[in-house]
């Protein structure tokens, strides 16, 4: 019976201590909704609006340092958070990624309204740097279709922040570290999406404001590197859109790599198959080349990092 008793209490501690040690485990963070303006929104103009605009923050187990504000497509007339917001933060989290989905006010003619926001997501980011666990010279921005106008939008108009601001996110530069875009909008001419261009500029653009915001003549030295994917066959979205950015991009000798896709069409095939995994392989290389997360071997070997026998790379 005494032995027996022992044996049940070094049980006992040796399950507790198990119980403990799992406790310890680093978890991942629950993902967490913050408002950007608390209802006081700027629309560009010099006025402000009682409306809101949102991210959504995932923050992976194990963090690198590099965030990514990923800015969902929709036309400029709504928002593909699912796929192309929260989707690609599970993604960029298994990569030790922190993904920051924005979920942008919609512009309804208002040109200026979505780049306050994605401006005012990135100062969030680096304003929370410390918090979450970020270095605040890796913060990226991720777009897709209209969302990739708007990410190529926030890195080719972007300022050093209000060193004199009494908020301390205004104080914060809104200019991203890296982009990735996803078979984007680029051109506001007849190259671009046309839905896209009414909803941002309204039905009879100025042509002032469509070349600001032609983002292929925006680029400059300072604009930051960027990581291109389109399909050939994309009929909504033609890959025009992507090629004209990268040849800007190289002119200014800015780091770009245009991943060009045989196949998928627009969204490519739905989110998924190889065209879908080639360009997530072929980002998380070129971040990894530029030193914005860890080199391949020191991080999990990504399934499909090989390209399809379908897909062709144009990073000249």
């Amino acid at each position: 019976m005494h032995g027996t008793r022992l044996l049940l209490v070094a049980i006992w501690f040796f399950t507790a201590g198990a119980m403990v040690r799992a406790g310890d485990l680093p978890r991942r963070a629950e993902p967490e909704r913050l408002k950007l303006w608390n209802q006081n929104a700027p629309q560009g103009d010099g006025t402000f609006e009682k409306a809101e605009a949102w991210i959504t923050v995932h923050r992976p187990e194990k963090p690198n340092g590099t965030a990514a504000v990923i800015c969902p497509g929709g036309g400029y007339g709504g928002l593909v958070t699912g796929a192309e917001g929260h989707g690609i933060a599970a993604w960029l989290n298994k990569h030790g990624v922190t993904g920051v989905v924005l979920e942008y006010r919609l512009p309804k003619g208002r040109p200026f309204v979505p780049l306050l926001d994605a401006q005012r997501a990135i100062r969030t980011v680096r304003s929370n740097a410390n918090q979450w666990g970020i270095d605040p010279a890796k913060v990226g921005i991720i777009g897709f279709s209209a969302g990739g106008h708007l990410a190529s939008t926030a890195g080719t108009h972007f300022d050093g922040g209000d060193p004199k601001a009494t908020d301390p996110v205004g104080k914060q530069s809104c200019r991203p570290d890296f982009m990735v875009l996803v078979y984007p909008v680029i051109t506001m001419g007849q190259r671009g999406h046309g839905g896209s261009r009414t909803n941002l500029l309204g039905k009879q653009p100025d042509e002032k404001l469509m070349e600001l915001f032609s983002n292929e003549t925006q680029v400059t030295t300072k604009t930051p590197p960027a990581f291109l994917a389109h399909a050939k066959d994309d009929k909504v979205v033609v890959p025009e859109n992507s090629r004209i950015f990268h040849d800007a991009l190289l002119a200014k000798q800015v780091p770009s790599k245009y991943l060009e896709l045989a196949s998928g069409g627009h969204g490519l095939n739905g989110y998924k198959g190889p065209m879908w995994d080639a360009w997530q392989a072929q980002s998380l290389a070129w971040l990894s080349e530029l030193k914005f997360i860890p080199a391949e071997g020191e991080r999990k070997q990504d399934v499909g990092a090989r390209l399809h026998p379908a897909v062709e790379s144009l990073g000249r």
